[in-house]
């Protein structure tokens, strides 16, 4: 069993430095730009984005990089170890200044999420995963372990939902799934990790509107803690091809309840995606 303790510690570092150049610039005023329609950029994403790909190159050069706000790479190959970054995921929230946005850094390696660490700056929380062995979460200097928690049936599942562009699918599907509790939350990180907290049961993105920085690092840290990360069929997340998208969306659960919610989508999903 590979030993991570070196990738997991350099990417916290980098993690928490990022943080604090972000709150540096979120306790001011700042210049918001646009790289597209309804996806704003700061200088707190491209200073974040910066110091973590320097960082992991200096520590790892032999290793791809895929950053949000880098150039993508070319010529890589399911077989690299590549790192996917997202430096500030939930700029609405950053700009919104409701605290709810994180650091994701994830490493892949033949095509499969091996390690990633969530941080979220304005509580000092990091949640931090091994694919399929552990998760923990420390904050303000005390860790503890992630254990995702088991629902008892799909009349009490609980879904926590993008707080800043909910898809108007998910209202049919909750309701397909008899879903009454739902708590709304930036951030995919911290979506991920209040489910593997114990927080919630579900967390689904039907359509191709994710990337695999979004991915990665949720994947790994629910996975360690128990739960189970796949696309909406019911499919491994692709990574190491030139494909960014998640074009399958993404659904993740706690590991008792994805059959039965991923059954249930099925009569749904030709809606869904697209």
């Amino acid at each position: 069993m590979p030993d991570w303790s070196q990738e997991i510690d350099i990417a916290s570092n980098l993690a928490r430095e990022a943080g604090r150049r972000i709150m540096a610039i979120y306790e001011q005023n700042f210049i918001i730009s646009y790289k597209g329609a309804n996806d704003p950029v700061t200088e707190a994403d491209k200073q974040a984005n910066t110091l973590i790909v320097e960082g992991l190159a200096a520590h790892f050069p032999k290793d791809v990089i895929v950053a949000e706000e880098s150039p993508l790479p070319t010529n890589f190959q399911p077989t690299d170890r590549i790192w996917y970054v997202d430096p500030l995921d939930g700029t609405k929230e950053f700009i919104a200044k409701n605290g709810e946005f994180s650091i994701m850094i994830g490493l892949t390696l033949n095509g499969k999420t091996q390690l990633g660490v969530v941080y979220q700056p304005t509580e000092d929380q990091l949640f931090t995963g091994i694919t399929d062995q552990e998760a923990w979460m420390e904050q303000q200097g005390t860790r503890h372990p992630l254990q995702a928690t088991q629902a008892k049936s799909l009349s009490v599942l609980a879904l926590v939902a993008s707080r800043s562009h909910r898809s108007p699918k998910l209202s049919p599907i909750k309701q397909t799934l008899n879903i009454q509790e739902e708590h709304p939350m930036g951030s995919v990180g911290l979506k991920i990790g209040f489910i593997a907290n114990g927080g919630a049961d579900i967390y689904m993105e039907p359509g191709p509107y994710t990337k695999a920085w979004d991915a990665c690092a949720p994947e790994a840290i629910l996975r360690g803690a128990g739960g189970c990360f796949t696309d909406i069929h019911g499919n491994p997340i692709q990574y190491g091809t030139d494909e960014i998208r998640n074009l399958h969306g993404v659904l993740a659960t706690t590991k008792d309840c994805h059959d039965r919610v991923r059954q249930a989508l099925t009569g749904l999903c030709s809606t869904c995606e697209g």
